[in-house]
């Protein structure tokens, strides 16, 4: 069954939009937001964990699972979602953004890329047609085609080659497609150059993909730059299809990616800054670990309704990061990506109800990603 998109509701003042995604492991409401479970994991969380707090749609790794288990072992336990238990939809990113990021090991070609493992050193070899077969044995309900992430800064020349690249490659990932429970997200490259992001998707609409990811963004550019690629890129795909933004998830980028029209994010750091003894509240981020709270018996946030926030205070969370207990990191991750699935959950509420707008100034007016 291919992925297919419906659009139930528009925001008036914005490209805020409501839909549903429908997939072979069930229908998702959109705006969304998609915890990553990298190693077929959500770290320091249970499957049921995330999907008891409002998960349906998450994420993994094509490079690491490739690496390790092996996609073959994966394969043979019946797919990813019987591997890792999880009931809902899966994305599986191609490894592009991995390979690109190790630098010195590894060497493009216009074949593909040879890369090191971060693991052991061991050589390997990603195509195209690889990607998608890796991603085919790991049976995630939406696989992304194999592409060039580039940089930032890089070259105007730099990124002109990298979207002739990413749309060659993008048409060997389509031949290369099997399954037909399966869908293939083509992903527009550019860095920020405006007539690049334009050819880049021309050339991927021409191609007729059932979903878009947006990349090379959120990789060191100023947050301004990202939303003005945005608001001129954005409006170039088609309406029918699901717009993703490939590694955003601070909650401001994800209100701002919203109004610009945006379905659809993944990002590491509710996790990754979770596990750092860095929270999110409604005034913003919270280093916890810290001597202030030391004897503050409040909640990490008085307006959060999750199983930490409920049950345990800063003191307490801190004394255990302090002392290294798991126990600590699994209740900041389970607030963050409580806090974060919340909030998608409260814009799509308010783009039904009309006022997302009003939603979003009173969110940001007291948000602060000190």
């Amino acid at each position: 069954m291919a992925i297919l998109f419906r659009e139930l509701e528009r925001d008036k003042e914005t490209m805020a939009r409501r839909g549903e995604l429908k997939t072979p492991h069930g229908v998702v409401e959109t705006p969304i937001f998609m915890p990553v479970g990298t190693q077929a994991t959500v770290k320091a969380m249970t499957p049921e964990e995330v999907w008891d707090m409002g998960g349906r749609l998450i994420l993994s790794n094509t490079y690491h699972l490739y690496l390790r288990p092996g996609h073959g072992i994966i394969a043979g336990a019946g797919g990813l979602h019987r591997f890792m238990n999880w009931k809902g939809p899966i994305l599986t990113d191609s490894g592009g953004f991995q390979v690109f990021s190790l630098g010195p090991l590894r060497k493009i070609e216009e074949e593909g890329v040879w890369f090191r493992s971060h693991i052991d050193g061991s050589e390997h070899y990603l195509s195209p047609e690889k990607a998608v077969s890796i991603q085919e044995a790991l049976g995630s309900d939406i696989a992304m085609a194999f592409d060039e992430c580039t940089p930032y800064p890089c070259t105007y020349d730099y990124a002109r080659e990298s979207v002739g690249r990413t749309t060659r490659w993008a048409e060997r990932s389509k031949r290369a497609r099997q399954r037909e429970d399966q869908a293939l997200f083509g992903i527009i490259q550019g860095s920020v150059f405006r007539d690049l992001r334009e050819r880049s998707c021309s050339e991927l609409v021409d191609l007729d993909f059932p979903g878009y990811g947006i990349g090379g963004l959120s990789v060191g550019e100023p947050k301004d730059l990202m939303y003005e690629v945005l608001e001129y890129t954005v409006p170039l795909i088609p309406a029918d299809r699901p717009r993703y933004l490939m590694g955003v998830g601070s909650p401001d980028c994800l209100l701002e990616g919203v109004a610009r029209g945006v379905d659809m994010f993944d990002c590491v750091l509710p996790t990754r800054i979770a596990r750092n003894g860095t929270v999110f509240t409604r005034d913003g981020r919270l280093v916890v670990r810290n001597a202030e709270y030391a004897r503050d018996y409040g909640p990490l946030d008085a307006d959060c309704g999750c199983y930490t926030c409920r049950n345990y205070t800063r003191a307490y969370i801190r004394h255990l990061i302090k002392a290294d207990e798991i126990l600590g990191v699994r209740l900041t991750t389970i607030h963050n990506l409580y806090f974060v699935l919340n909030l998608m959950h409260n814009i799509r509420v308010a783009i039904g109800e009309g006022r997302f707008s009003a939603y979003k100034k009173e969110f940001l007016s007291r948000f602060r990603m000190n």
